[in-house]
This record gives C-alpha cells, structure tokens and sequence, in this order.
C-alpha cells in the first residue's frame, strides 16, 4: 500500500492528476493494475497414443504417420512453455490466463504444466473433451495467485436445429484477488474447410451461440467484463462479426487494417485469432500479437518469415503451430 502511495504521491507531483484518478479504480489485484491474458493455437498438440480416437488421433501416435513419439511430444511441451517465458518477459510477467486451441484432452494439458517450468506458476486447468470430429479441443489455464474459478459451461452451437460436431465455446468465471469479476470465453469457430461460402452458416452459427452468452451474461449482471478470445477462422471483416456488434469490440480490428496477422499463407498474413472486449473495456485494454523469435521461420517461398510449424507435411521440423500467440493487456 505505501508503494502504491509513492507511486500517486509522484504522479501528482509531476502533474498526471487525472490520469491516476481513472486508472486507480481499475486494478484488478493487489498492488498489480494489468491483467495478462494469451491466446495460442498450438495446432494439433496431440498425445501420443493411440486411443481410437480417428484418423487425427492415430495419425499423431508413435506408430502412426507422422511417427508422434514420446520425446517429440514433450520436445512440443517444452517449446509451449519456453514461448510463455518469452511472454512473460516481454510483457514483464507471467500470463494471469491462457486460451488454448487445438488441445486433444486434459493428459496434454497436465503433462504440459508438469514437465514443463510452467509447474511454478500455479496455473489451474479448465477443460472438457468435445464432439469435434478431428477430436481437437480449446482449454483455459488460468493462475491461481490471480484468480479463482467461480463456474465454468461448455457451450455446443447449434447449426439447423442439430448440435454440431465442432470445438466448445468455453465459458469460465473468474474472481481476481481485488475483486474483480471477469467472465472468459474461449472460442475456435469452424474452419472454411469445402469453401468459404459452404462454411459460412457453421460460422455464423458458432458466433450466435457466443452472442447468445454475452447477451445472457450482461443480462445477468455480475461481472465487471467480458473477455473473448480464440481462432475465429476468418478475418475481422467478415460478416459473421456483426452478429455481436454491440456486444464486444474486437480489438484485432486496427491490426487487421495494418495488414498484420496471427497466421501466413502464401506470403500474406492473415489475422483469425482475435480478442473481443466488453465496450467498457475497449479503452483500457491493447491487444498485440507476438512474434517470439525462436518459433519464427524464413519463408523460403516468399520474403519474411513465418511460425515454425511442429511439422511441414509430414516432415517433422520441431516447432510449435501454423499461429502466433496474442496477448491482451487490461491496465
């Protein structure tokens, strides 16, 4: 408390009165005023058994295709984690949360946290296995020491009156130790696989269900704000977006105008992984998309670089996924 004192003591001093006196209400835990939440796509973070599961899940096993053994299962662990450090780094601590996608089920999750240095920063685990047909999952982890778990659903959307065979919205609510009420939406929307225009309603579909819960949740009340994140699976434009204008302002929007992306197909980046905010968070939070360095590639087809993938075909190279992390920053 008194190093929070000095801290206004020396804003007043050098005249940022104002700036204090509309941050100072918005911190959200105990001597801290930023709250750190990650997206990442890890692309096809399978086990490496075989369980039954599909193609997907026999093709990433030891015996499988593309040879998913034990040692390049954990090599994937460690290259997650040291890509969180690197975060963590930059952004000067570890993430309060992390949305995840394509996650097979909890054994990746518990292996990643356990045999990884993330075992020091107390994250928690929400997940739950999902009707997607590839058998690929999305799951929040979420730090103790900045949270604690109030109630999580695992929201199906609905596509023609039937459940679709796709990942879960993932809706968790969070308390931070100052208090503050978030409610947390984890999303990976349906791809354009069979063309853009045969995919769109599985999209749109996806999106009403994810509207139909901030609706309820603002209806509600309850909560000091909204945070969506995921892969979206198409760009800030389309038109699927405006089923929740009003509800969420997607702050991937400047970037996307920029030309900036999440994930790179010949030679051009697009941006699917996103955040989207409560209005009344818009103007405190930033989001941004991290480039860490050792997970970057040349791309030898076209200038720059690219994410270095955990394989290129069926070759395996050692990276991680297709997609760059982003990060949200609440202060």
């Amino acid at each position: 408390m008194m190093e929070a004192y000095m801290k206004i003591s020396d804003c007043v001093k050098r005249g940022f009165v104002v700036f204090v006196l509309v941050l100072w209400p918005f911190v959200y835990s105990d001597g801290r005023d930023t709250l750190r939440v990650v997206f990442w796509n890890l692309e096809n973070f399978f086990d490496y058994f075989d369980g039954g599961g599909g193609e997907s899940d026999s093709g990433f096993s030891s015996l499988g295709e593309r040879k998913w053994t034990r040692r390049r299962f954990y090599a994937k662990c460690d290259a997650v984690a040291k890509g969180l450090l690197w975060i963590a780094d930059r952004y000067g601590g570890m993430p309060d949360a992390v949305g995840l996608a394509e996650i097979e089920n909890a054994f990746v999750l518990r292996k990643l946290l356990e045999s990884t240095p993330l075992r020091k920063f107390g994250y928690r685990i929400v997940h739950s296995d999902s009707p997607d047909r590839r058998g690929i999952d999305v799951a929040l982890l979420y730090r103790k020491s900045s949270f604690e778990l109030q109630s999580a659903a695992f929201i199906v959307p609905e596509y023609m009156g039937e459940k679709m065979a796709t990942r879960h919205i993932l809706h968790a609510r969070v308390k931070s130790a100052g208090g503050r009420v978030f409610d947390m939406a984890v999303n990976h929307h349906p791809s354009k696989f069979g063309g853009e225009a045969a995919s769109r309603g599985r999209r749109e579909a996806a999106m009403h269900a994810l509207g139909a819960l901030c609706d309820s949740l603002i209806s509600a009340g309850g909560s000091d704000g909204v945070i969506a994140m995921g892969d979206f699976n198409d760009t800030p434009d389309g038109e699927q977006f405006g089923i929740i204008e009003g509800l969420l302002c997607n702050k991937s929007s400047g970037l996307h105008a920029a030309g900036e992306g999440t994930i790179r197909y010949e030679g051009k980046w697009d941006l699917i992984d996103m955040f989207m905010v409560s209005p009344w968070l818009d103007e405190y939070s930033v989001m941004e998309i991290c480039r860490i360095p050792f997970l970057m590639v040349r791309d030898r087809k076209h200038p720059g670089e690219k994410p270095l993938r955990t394989y290129s075909g069926p070759r395996y190279i050692g990276g991680v996924s297709d997609h760059c992390p982003i990060v949200l920053e609440i202060r």
